[in-house]
């Protein structure tokens, strides 16, 4: 089948072909009533805009870049939806790309990106390591990191005040009465992780609670390595009245386990997670969590990749979001 090109519907709508490009773009050059013939002809004639031509004439794509870890992660998906909804209200679209926490693998999916023209790239790196690895794409696109604190490198980044979500956490858990706290699924090379280690580290020190920790083995989190973490952790006694698990999939693993073994939650032991995902307010999870607030992280990012674009800004900025605890039913006092 032959492709309809712009000249085909100057053709038909018997006018120029800077006309129809003109028609196209939203140009104030010519009428609405000859914009709108010259539209409903593209239509009747199923044109669809040729972007890579376009994009050389307007040196733009319209197209961001977006590299996340997991897509497979619930907290992920609906970050990335988000990021799409945003982009969108932006006149963006977006091409998303999942790195599966490898850091060769990340370094690969700029190269793509920037041989896609795209505008900008929002970035979740899988951890520390992957700032030096994608560091010298850095001055060829613009670039804003999510999620990982980057402390004091000189890059755009938008994230969670991790370190003060653990500490509300804690407090939480405090006032309830509760007075041994465990903290589950620590994650060694992933800077959220770290941070969130440090504020529930901080809060018990200020608290004068003792520190107890189940350190996750496994290279992400998820609801299958929450069980079995779980699983291993609940074969020992226990000497905790409540669990801060450091993510919501995490703490599903958890309630999958104590099921199992007749724990009843929250009238044998507390749980609390971290991100506060879709699932996590289902009626028989109603699960206690710190919120990531997901749609106003992607907005903020897209915003300020979008002002970095569109004002060739050379700067950085370093935003940083306050979580919030929602409190549902999987926490009780002692």
């Amino acid at each position: 089948m032959k492709n309809v090109t712009i000249k085909d519907v100057a053709r038909a709508a018997g006018v120029s072909y800077s006309t129809v490009s003109r028609a196209l773009t939203g140009s104030p050059e010519i009428s609405e009533d000859t914009r709108a013939r010259i539209l409903q002809i593209c239509k009747e004639m199923n044109y669809t805009t040729n972007t890579v031509a376009r994009a050389m004439v307007m040196k733009s794509t319209k197209l961001l870049g977006v590299i996340l870890t997991s897509v497979n992660n619930p907290f992920m998906s609906e970050l990335a939806y988000h990021i799409d909804r945003q982009a969108r209200s932006r006149g963006y679209n977006i091409i998303l790309c999942n790195s599966s926490r490898d850091v060769e693998q990340e370094r690969d999916l700029f190269e793509l990106m920037i041989g896609r023209q795209v505008d900008g790239i929002l970035f979740f790196p899988s951890g520390a390591e992957s700032y030096e690895l994608v560091k010298p794409y850095l001055s060829r696109i613009p670039t804003i990191f999510i999620g990982e604190n980057l402390r004091e490198a000189p890059e755009s980044y938008v994230s969670v005040d991790n370190y003060r979500g653990a500490q509300i956490g804690v407090e939480y858990l405090y006032r309830l009465g509760h007075r041994s706290i465990l903290y589950f699924g620590r994650r060694r090379g992933s800077t959220t992780h770290q941070l969130r280690a440090e504020g529930y580290a901080a809060a018990c020190e200020r608290l004068g609670l003792r520190q107890q920790y189940c350190i996750n083995t496994f290279s992400a989190s998820s609801i299958k390595y929450g069980y079995q973490l779980a699983k291993q952790l609940f074969s020992q006694e226990r000497r905790y009245t409540a669990i801060f698990a450091a993510t919501d999939t995490n703490a599903l693993g958890v309630m999958q386990a104590a099921e199992e073994i007749g724990l009843r939650i929250p009238k044998d032991l507390s749980l609390l997670g971290f991100d506060n995902i879709r699932d996590s307010g289902l009626p028989r999870i109603e699960l206690t969590t710190i919120e990531q607030p997901k749609k106003m992280l992607a907005s903020v990012a897209v915003d300020t990749l979008i002002d970095k674009i569109q004002d060739e800004q050379t700067g950085y900025s370093h935003r940083i979001l306050t979580p919030a605890l929602i409190e549902r039913s999987s926490c009780a006092p002692v």
